[in-house]
């Protein structure tokens, strides 16, 4: 759920997004789902960070430090 998010985000960002960027559109796009989601509704963000480094080992999106960015390969 996470992970395509994630991607969708970035794809509507232009490829490339803030941490803050990607959760605000996570939440305007699927407040709905995230409300219905039980313990996941607490911790969303944080499960999002870690969904996000995943996919930086998996090589599909890049972490960049200085502006922190995370980029779609």
């Amino acid at each position: 759920m996470l992970r395509g998010w994630i991607i969708e985000a970035l794809v509507a960002l232009g490829g490339s997004g803030t941490v803050v960027d990607v959760a605000r559109h996570i939440w305007e796009n699927h407040e709905t789902e995230l409300r219905a989601s039980g313990d996941l509704f607490y911790k969303w963000q944080y499960e999002m960070r870690w969904v996000g480094r995943s996919l930086v080992e998996d090589k599909i999106i890049i972490k960049q430090s200085r502006p922190r960015l995370w980029i779609l390969r």
